[in-house]
């Protein structure tokens, strides 16, 4: 899947089938739904979960908590306007 394929299901009921939950959280936070994106990267208990998770708390504007999860995903935090990091981890999910 391509990002432009990914931002086209977000005008769809679910996400597409075969996602990760990373992907998933990401694609529950487009469609304006902060909670359960963040249950989501919650239960990603890795990397991956820790970098949404940290972008998810810029989107909320707890930056403290997000850099917290910058730190738990090895990954500088990021200050990158909002829609640039989110590109770049849909991005990057994707490959």
């Amino acid at each position: 899947m391509v990002i432009e394929t990914f931002k086209a299901s977000v005008a769809r009921d679910a996400p597409p089938d075969g996602i990760g939950l990373a992907l998933q959280a990401m694609w529950q936070d487009a469609k304006g739904q902060w909670d359960t994106a963040h249950k989501l990267a919650q239960a990603q208990k890795d990397e991956t979960g820790a970098w949404v998770h940290a972008y998810l708390h810029r989107v909320e504007g707890d930056l403290r908590n997000a850099g917290h999860w910058y730190r738990n995903a090895n990954r500088p935090a990021s200050s990158a306007p909002l829609k640039e990091e989110c590109d770049e981890i849909v991005s990057a999910l994707l490959s």
